[in-house]
């Protein structure tokens, strides 16, 4: 059985955090940084419904249905280490 490619769940969780990270945006147009938060967590909910939850760690799941998208980031990171 083969692990499944957290690649593009990886990307989507980094560029949340750099949503987040843009106070610039933020700051010049509130509601277009909102959408794109809106968009990206979206994204992360979709790929995280696509992963084969019986094949996952029991902690990685925690994180991804408590929405640590920080701990999730770093789980993914660690185990591809």
């Amino acid at each position: 059985m083969s692990s499944p490619d957290f690649t593009p769940l990886a990307e989507a969780l980094r560029e949340r955090l750099a949503v987040i990270a843009d106070h610039a945006h933020r700051d010049r147009d509130a509601a277009a940084h909102l959408e794109r938060l809106i968009e990206v967590s979206g994204r992360i909910d979709a790929l995280s419904a696509a992963l084969p939850a019986e094949e996952l760690d029991p902690q990685f799941l925690h994180y991804l249905e408590r929405r640590s998208y920080d701990k999730a980031l770093a789980w993914i990171e660690e185990s591809a280490g």
